[in-house]
């Protein structure tokens, strides 16, 4: 398929929709490893600094291996720096946010406003109305990211920081919009991986003052510095290399709904890994978010 493919296409034919589907899935699983990789970070290592570090790094990564389509990308350097100015933006507003509300409320608001905000942000800037499937697929999905994140609090009150549920709110908003300027430049014929190196490069210099006083000695310890590579090649080079190719292939809207794959992916590598145990309500949880997911990715046949 041509580098002009439109992003309409995945709402006709299943075929092309799960050409956009399965590379974002991918995506969404390597970013599901972000919280594992992070908790073997050295212990006492600020949580935006690991998240920034690995920006750092593979946005730089990013840039480099895009640079050969600089220049057709470089006409739309104002939206490309908006978009860069968004990247940075989710590191710096979700974790503190995490460490306001904690990691489960934290990521379902971020996750779940990511394609509500993508979805209308595509509604106002006149990229299409939001289908009925696509309504449909993401209320399911992000019913079940909520139950399944927050099943393991189920019954638990705790006080509610407003602050820190409007920085996880930001963090989803800054995604939806690094998504949407991303989509648009890509299927205006750009090439993904030099629309996403510019934005990823850029956003790497702008979070290079959160890294440089979050203490960086950590990176010079043998676990740091292998966590850092993981998150900077996989998290972030590799994925967005991914999602990049995927928004060429389906709608905004869509590909945000399709991210909530991640905290099914984290919550798996938990039990796996770490040893965690998630409750009966938590499975049900991923059972619904599974079933919005697949019929955002596998559309019935007319």
């Amino acid at each position: 398929m041509s580098e002009r493919t439109s992003t309409l296409a995945p709402e006709h034919t299943p075929s092309t929709s799960w050409r956009g589907s399965a590379p974002i899935l991918a995506a969404s699983v390597l970013w599901g490893s972000t919280g594992t990789a992070a908790s073997l970070a050295p212990a006492g290592t600020s949580a935006a600094a690991i998240g920034s570090a690995g920006l750092a790094l593979g946005g730089l990564l990013l840039f480099v291996t895009g640079r050969g389509h600089r220049m057709r990308a470089a006409a739309s350097e104002r939206w490309l720096l908006l978009g860069a100015c968004a990247v940075a933006g989710y590191p710096v507003t979700f974790y503190p946010a995490v460490a306001r509300t904690g990691v489960a409320v934290a990521t379902v608001i971020a996750l779940g406003s990511a394609p509500v905000f993508a979805g209308l942000l595509a509604w106002f800037t006149g990229r299409g109305r939001p289908s009925a499937r696509w309504c449909a697929a993401t209320g399911l999905a992000v019913i079940g990211c909520a139950v399944l994140v927050m099943g393991p609090r189920f019954g638990n009150a705790t006080p509610i920081d407003l602050l820190g549920i409007l920085l996880a709110a930001c963090a989803g908003l800054t995604y939806a919009v690094y998504s949407l300027i991303g989509g648009t430049l890509i299927t205006r014929g750009h090439a993904s991986g030099s629309v996403m190196g510019i934005m990823f490069g850029l956003a790497a210099v702008l979070v290079l003052p959160v890294v440089a006083t979050s203490g960086p000695i950590w990176l010079t310890t043998p676990r740091g510095l292998a966590v850092a590579l993981h998150l900077a090649f996989f998290t972030t080079f590799l994925a967005y290399r991914l999602f990049g190719y995927g928004l060429r292939h389906t709608t905004v809207a869509s590909a945000a709904t399709l991210t909530l794959a991640e905290p099914a992916v984290a919550a798996l590598l938990g039990v796996t890994v770490v040893g965690e145990r998630l409750p009966v309500l938590s499975w049900c949880g991923l059972v619904v978010l599974g079933a919005g997911l697949a019929a955002l990715t596998f559309p019935v046949k007319r």
